[in-house]
């Protein structure tokens, strides 16, 4: 179970590696700092990102229990 949560932990840090890189090549004149602020807007609005990256309905939190 530890080596599968490594895996998914070291596949999200891939993903954001390739998306810095292609940041960077749409963008090489951009200050590191407006790279690090374009990928956290991604990582925000990308598709599938609207509600978090959890399965099933979203809920507030926390919950409000009568």
């Amino acid at each position: 179970m530890a080596a599968r949560l490594r895996t998914a932990f070291d596949l999200c840090a891939l993903g954001e590696s390739m998306r810095l890189a292609q940041l960077r090549r749409e963008h090489p004149d951009a200050q590191d700092e407006e790279i690090e602020a374009m990928l956290v807007a991604w990582l925000e609005t990308r598709p599938g990102a609207e509600h978090g990256d959890g399965w099933g309905h979203s809920i507030s939190w926390p919950p409000s229990h009568p």
